[in-house]
């Protein structure tokens, strides 16, 4: 897994439009005590359930390839 370019900034943006998807979907409210963690494998979650992204294998699941897919999600929105 190549880390991209700006992935930090990427990760950030793929959590706020993660929230918002959410949020529009009225599936979820994220509460502010709610921590980085929490939303990224929520949001993950999420947009493989409804086929927004492929689904990371099982045993290959961690926090930091999740970080990583949602990054790559959020650099392919305009």
């Amino acid at each position: 897994m190549k880390k991209l370019k700006d992935e930090k900034e990427l990760v950030k943006k793929a959590i706020a439009e993660g929230v918002k998807y959410g949020e529009s979907r009225g599936v979820v409210e994220f509460e502010p005590t709610d921590s980085a963690t929490e939303k990224l494998e929520y949001i993950y979650r999420l947009l493989v359930h409804d086929k927004v992204i492929q689904p990371i294998p099982e045993d290959q699941i961690s926090q930091k390839s999740i970080k990583h897919k949602l990054a790559i999600w959020a650099s392919k929105l305009k």
